[in-house]
């Protein structure tokens, strides 16, 4: 059964209404797991029997709402409509329908109820469209293997190959990649291309705007990077073509960008040349569960990790009970907690490159304004080309010749905080692109402890 909804609000309110209600071609997740069991996310949906008020479903998930509450607009009242959907095992007898939400002390308090009777003539069958569909890589009983699923945006209905060869491209950097070396036999991956009229994407910040199949849009929160699409119910209409627990936007896009967002969605661009690492980046979030453990850049949300609460992802810690730390046993002998690894070096570089850069694109901006060509723009360039690849070079040897790069212990300077949030390592694919494309093995067990609970 899919639960398609409205959920509506500023800063400080949260609207939420039923849309309409479907009957779908299959129930695509474990029947033995219907439990959610990581107690992680934002939001949880929960179904209860409507005459035993057992609790029969269950599942947590992050949303775009959720970011879009903690950005400036949304703090100055401006109210904003998004699209959800919510997906459940269709039920025999009627059922109560609840979305709960963590309050201010991350207990998940129920904020929505509906009763939902699966013999409603309301609830419509839904009818499947007619995409491309690529069979990537078929494993077994999708009811029993982690169905992963490549939706194409931005390419036209010439670029069937190109998907396709995009599409194997990313399964090989996944399964280059544990867990998912490890775990490659327990996964099945699709593709589906819906043919846009338009190749590439939405770059508003350039005025140029593309006519494809999801809408992915750059500049996602006035983020420039950041890439997501608000059209949920025509993604997860494309998506009904296949089974599917989890849901990747390949964006034809040579740019630099992405997004990923707990249960929901990942998206990156299929050539740019970090592709690799933002792809496994951002579906460290939407599939593992992954906080970003990076703090140094900047985000469009503000105060995301309140500091005298645990956050629920599994790879970051705010150390309020260093007795019960969530890698404890996962720990380097004789570490440190929390861990000295140098943060006051590391950040003045940071600092320094950040403040180059800054410099740079100002001069640039001035020269566009007086209206110079473009070898003009190249020759600032240039100046300050040697200057920023000096002090990246010095934060990658940083990194990669840090005497605590193999450890795991407790290390200042994650979720967007500079104090307060921790990181299980000095880096990682959740920090920063630097050396081999690797999560952490704090973040490797919580990705394998969630393959299980669709496999096992």
């Amino acid at each position: 059964m899919r639960i398609d909804y409205y959920i509506m609000g500023d800063a400080e309110t949260e609207t939420i209404t039923v849309d309409k209600v479907y009957k779908t071609n299959t129930w695509r997740a474990n029947p033995d797991q219907l439990l959610d069991q990581f107690n992680n996310g934002e939001y949880y949906y929960r179904v209860y029997d409507a005459l035993t008020n057992k609790i029969i479903y269950s599942k947590g998930f992050d949303n775009y709402f959720r970011e879009y509450q903690t950005t400036k607009p949304a703090e100055r009242g401006q109210r904003k409509v998004f699209q959800e959907t919510a997906l459940i095992p269709c039920p025999k007898n009627p059922v109560i329908f609840v979305i709960a939400r963590r309050n201010d002390n991350n207990i998940l308090q129920p904020i929505f109820e509906k009763k939902i009777d699966p013999e409603d003539y309301h609830i419509i069958d839904q009818k499947l469209p007619e995409n491309y569909v690529y069979e990537a890589k078929i494993n077994g009983d999708p009811h029993k293997k982690v169905d992963l699923l490549f939706i194409g945006d931005g390419y036209t209905g010439k670029e069937k190959r190109a998907f396709k060869k995009d599409v194997d491209r990313y399964v090989e950097y996944l399964f280059d990649t544990e867990p998912f070396t490890s775990n490659r036999k327990e996964f099945n991956i699709y593709g589906i291309m819906p043919e846009s009229i338009e190749p590439g994407v939405d770059q508003p910040r350039k005025q140029d705007y593309k006519n494809t199949a999801l809408e992915a849009t750059f500049n996602s929160l006035d983020s420039p990077r950041y890439l997501l699409t608000e059209n949920l119910w025509d993604l997860h209409d494309i998506a009904s073509q296949k089974p599917y627990d989890a849901i990747c936007i390949m964006v034809n896009s040579k740019r630099y960008g992405g997004g990923g967002i707990y249960n929901y969605y990942c998206t990156f661009t299929a050539d740019n040349e970090r592709s690799d690492f933002t792809f496994l980046h951002e579906f460290g979030h939407s599939f593992g569960g992954l906080a970003d453990e990076y703090y140094s850049s900047s985000v469009a949300y503000s105060n995301f990790y309140p500091q005298d609460i645990e956050p629920t992802e599994p790879n970051i810690t705010a150390l309020i009970d260093p007795d019960r730390l969530k890698w404890k046993d996962q720990l380097s002998e004789g570490i440190e907690i929390p861990t000295d690894w140098g943060k006051a070096e590391y950040d003045s570089m940071k600092i320094d490159l950040s403040e180059l850069k800054k410099e740079q694109s100002q001069k640039i901006d001035q020269i566009k304004q007086n209206q110079a060509d473009s070898k003009a723009i190249d020759s600032v360039k240039n100046v300050y080309k040697a200057q920023i690849d000096t002090l990246d070079q010095r934060i990658e040897d940083f990194i990669l010749n840090h005497p605590l790069r193999d450890k795991i212990g407790v290390f200042e300077g994650a979720g967007y905080e500079s104090e307060g949030i921790y990181r299980p390592t000095v880096n990682s694919i959740m920090k920063e692109f630097i050396g081999d494309r690797a999560y952490n093995k704090v973040s490797e067990k919580a990705i394998l402890e969630i393959i299980k609970y669709y496999t096992q």
